[in-house]
């Protein structure tokens, strides 16, 4: 078994290769080639950790795993993020264990990678400034993904700690993610910042909205990212009512997404509101954007089948590259 950390991960798996690699998951997801049960969390006892599952299978690329995930809070200086955890990727003919990888930043690769395609589909092809709400690690993931669909000319900084802002741009240009033709500035309001956006992307871990319908400008692409079970919602019910609104897996999406579920359950919209999941768009069986003044949202749960498809083109990857360290099994 081969096992990748999180420097092997990030050399076997670029953001450009594995926003390839879920178009052709994200459609079997859609046609149903999966077996995904949904996420399951239990609480750990007299602490305030919690430990997430994510099993299942798919078709193609033919393989199956889980997804193992603690969830504690931390230090800012800690040199651990909040989620911990591990993917280990099965060959489905064998039944062996092929490779355990950090889950953390396949997690972030992948994650920022479903963003970028749904965006390369639904945003403007004119759209110039990128907003992003947040200044963690998926923040830095989505910049580099989404820079490699979209010609970005600006991009706009929020976190609730101006200082937090400047800091997370000085580590972007640093770390040279940008490039020389990107700007990048931090912005105090968040208002502000949204109101300026071609696309939006929300990344934090924020419970209740921090994004609002009425700051949107026409023809913005939103990504919603950070909030990933029911209690949850980084928009307020005015982002979903005013938007086309796709997502990833509709099983997920009516148990889990929080914005989503508020609405329906505020009688506002029903379930017909989902114009349809992100693989259904690509294969052609739903329709995208229809003019440039119209507001898209892509609500993004995750789903296993992504950090499969994607576990297994970075173990690929590294084994034809020699990354990693293979043990017996």
């Amino acid at each position: 078994m081969l096992i990748l950390n999180k420097e092997a991960v990030i050399q076997s798996l670029s953001h450009s290769e594995c926003i390839e690699v879920l178009q052709d998951a994200m459609q079997s997801v859609s046609k149903r080639d999966v077996i995904m049960p949904l996420r399951q969390f239990i609480a750990i006892p007299e602490s305030a950790g919690k430990f997430t599952m994510m099993p299942g299978y798919i078709a193609e690329p033919r393989c199956f795993g889980v997804k193992l995930v603690s969830k504690y809070p931390r230090e800012a200086a800690s040199p651990h993020g909040s989620h911990v955890g591990m993917v280990v990727v099965y060959d489905a003919d064998t039944g062996l264990p092929q490779a355990l990888l950090d889950g953390a930043e396949l997690t972030a690769i992948r994650t920022s990678a479903a963003s970028a395609l749904a965006t390369r589909e639904l945003a403007r092809k004119d759209s110039k400034v990128l907003t992003i709400m947040g200044c963690g690690d998926e923040a830095k993931h989505h910049i580099q993904a989404i820079l490699a669909v979209c010609n970005i000319e600006e991009i706009i900084i929020w976190g609730r700690s101006l200082h937090k802002a400047k800091s997370f741009i000085e580590d972007c240009i640093k770390q040279n993610l940008i490039g020389t033709s990107v700007t990048m500035r931090a912005e105090a309001d968040a208002q502000t910042a949204v109101a300026q956006a071609d696309i939006v992307c929300t990344v934090t871990a924020a419970t209740q909205p921090i994004l609002k319908g009425n700051w949107l400008k026409a023809g913005t692409h939103v990504n919603l990212v950070g909030a990933a079970i029911r209690s949850s919602a980084e928009a307020d019910r005015e982002v979903v009512t005013k938007s086309r609104f796709y997502i990833d897996y509709r099983e997920s999406a009516m148990a889990q997404a929080g914005e989503l579920l508020d609405a329906i359950e505020a009688g506002v919209i029903s379930e017909a509101h989902i114009v349809g999941e992100i693989g259904e768009l690509l294969s052609g069986s739903c329709t995208g954007r229809t003019s440039n003044d119209e507001i898209t949202v892509y609500k993004s749960l995750g789903v296993a089948a992504q950090d499969l498809a994607a576990g297994k083109r970075a173990t690929s990857n590294a084994q034809r590259d020699n990354i990693g360290v293979l043990v017996d099994w």
